[in-house]
């Protein structure tokens, strides 16, 4: 097979253009720009954010781009590579495996965490700071010069809580439709995953006043973790994930295998074991390794071994454009002339 073109994340969205995506019926493959002109297709409480709150919507879209972006940053040395290839990308999201699972949890993340972007840049009328009357005052530091320093909470801490709800509200939406189904119960699972992922690791931050930089007093406020770090995370639980299957009831998971603890609500969890993605296969969604750069000396997965699964590698010299030589001129352009770099890469057979 041909080696694989490069990632395009608006067919993430292409409902029109993906009949498989279609068959999925998740927002995650719902072309924001139309996802209020079918509210046929969509449940209830997507409808109602449909038609009461449309802005909600575009930040909905802007966090699925900005989970694609961040699970294809985490699984760039992977044999999927958390391609966006029309195609394949469909057949993905119907099983029930570990890839699955981190796609889930890493695009209701980035809702969450866009969605809060937004209500603290001024950009929702629904939101805005969080709310901080009710917080119990923030611990301070302990640390030289800091005996005695009055605290307040100040600023504008972001409002999680906010986020965190709409994201449920219009990611969760079609999971509910089908409680008993263990597929639902998975995708809820790490859609919660997900969300928490963001919300249960907002950190503090203080600025200090005073005269002559003394700190008499500091302001505080709660942000999110950068977005990368909400990644890392979730790649950890990726690769520490949970199999179950359905208990009897229809109800609940019960993990796979003896005298295995139950998974918390920041595992991600899947019931299906991966297939290999060594070669092409539409029917699980495989684009394949072969054409993919590998590193000939590394161990880990990014390695030409485990990446070209044992097929070998070929080494080849191509030659790049890269600016170089760049002068700033006042006031204010930067000019730069192009340079040719020779590199050498090694490609999977």
């Amino acid at each position: 097979s041909p080696p694989q073109s490069p990632p395009r994340l608006g067919c993430w969205f292409c409902s029109a253009r993906c009949p498989s995506c279609r068959a999925v019926g998740s927002p995650l493959v719902m072309d924001p720009n139309s996802i209020c002109r079918k509210t046929k297709r969509l449940a209830g409480k997507q409808a109602e954010l449909c038609q009461l709150e449309p802005e909600i919507v575009q930040e909905v879209a802007k966090g699925t781009k900005l989970g694609v972006r961040e699970c294809q940053y985490q699984f760039r040395f992977r044999r999927w590579n958390c391609t966006s290839h029309s195609k394949y990308f469909g057949k993905i999201l119907q099983q029930d495996i570990r890839e699955t699972a981190f796609v889930y949890a890493i695009t209701a993340a980035g809702v969450s965490h866009a969605i809060t972007q937004a209500c603290s840049m001024g950009e929702l009328l629904q939101c805005g700071c969080e709310l901080t009357r009710s917080r119990a005052p923030p611990s301070p530091t302990v640390g030289p010069g800091m005996e005695g320093t009055a605290w307040e909470w100040g600023g504008c801490g972001d409002d999680v809580q906010f986020g965190y709800e709409k994201s449920q509200q219009f990611m969760d939406a079609k999971s509910k439709k089908g409680k008993n189904d263990i597929r639902a119960l998975i995708d809820l699972h790490n859609n919660e995953a997900g969300r928490l992922a963001v919300r249960s690791y907002m950190r503090t931050e203080c600025k200090c006043h005073g005269l002559s930089g003394s700190c008499t007093l500091r302001t505080c406020w709660r942000k999110m973790p950068h977005f990368r770090e909400v990644g890392d995370r979730l790649l950890e639980r990726f690769n520490g994930a949970f199999k179950v299957m359905g208990g009897n009831d229809g109800k609940t998971l019960i993990p796979v295998g003896d005298n295995i603890k139950p998974p918390d609500k920041q595992d991600l969890i899947y019931s299906a074991d991966s297939p290999d993605f060594c070669s092409a296969n539409r029917k699980t969604g495989s684009l394949g390794t072969r054409g993919r750069i590998c590193n000939s000396t590394a161990m880990d997965t990014s390695g030409c071994d485990l990446l070209c699964c044992g097929r070998g590698h070929r080494d080849e010299t191509v030659v790049l454009e890269e600016n170089c030589l760049c002068r700033f001129h006042w006031c204010c352009v930067v000019q730069c002339r192009k340079c040719s770099v020779r590199q050498e890469l090694s490609l999977c057979i």
